[in-house]
């Protein structure tokens, strides 16, 4: 059976996938202008890309908080993206997934991608019952999604704008009408075995 709450949804073709950055103006602006990712950008720090356009507005605040004011969308190549998933490793230990607390941490320290599943948001920026995928790029993988990966870079910060109107007017069909279309994406399950959090076992009924 398909896990459900560790299935990446994303807007994808047969050429790249989508993800999506925020960034101040003097970042964004000149990414979106290029194609590529100024100097100002620094390749040394950890960056966050998501397949998400409604996690992206959740942390964005639809492109209205200090710092993040110019949303991206970022075409990738599926072969970088796999190669970030497969060089992953989950930003916190988990019970049954890594032998060990210490195990988990050697892990992290040589992986130069790291993963969390945050609660999916829908229109109002309220979490949903699934998960969606942010991924942390550093190091290697940071500088090869700069200038190996990316295909183009569009500013989509009008769009944020015009679906949190939508929103905020309450018509929340039309906004729907508006968003990206993500569609599950094919990733193979040597992918993400190593990125999945158990779920708990169901606890014994009392008296049993």
């Amino acid at each position: 059976m398909e896990d459900q709450n560790h299935q990446i949804r994303a807007r994808h073709n047969p050429a790249t996938v989508t993800v999506y950055q925020a960034y101040a103006p003097h970042i964004g602006l000149p990414a979106a202008r290029d194609g590529r990712f100024p100097s100002a950008w620094k390749r040394d720090r950890m960056t966050w890309i998501k397949p998400s356009f409604l996690w992206m507005m959740y942390r964005c605040g639809w492109g209205l908080k200090e710092g993040q004011e110019t949303v991206l969308a970022v075409e990738i190549t599926h072969e970088g993206f796999a190669w970030a998933l497969r060089n992953a490793c989950l930003s916190h230990y988990v019970r049954g997934l890594h032998p060990d607390q210490a195990a988990w941490k050697r892990q992290l320290h040589r992986s130069p991608t790291r993963v969390q599943w945050d609660p999916e948001r829908d229109l109002q920026l309220r979490p949903l019952p699934y998960r969606s995928l942010q991924l942390g790029l550093a190091g290697e993988a940071a500088r090869r999604y700069a200038d190996e990966w990316t295909v183009s870079i569009t500013d989509v910060t009008p769009l944020a704008r015009e679906v949190h109107a939508l929103v905020r007017a309450g018509d929340l069909d039309a906004a729907a009408a508006r968003l990206p279309e993500e569609r599950p994406y094919p990733a193979a399950d040597d992918l993400l075995s190593h990125l999945r959090v158990p779920r708990p076992a169901h606890p014994a009924a009392d008296g049993v």
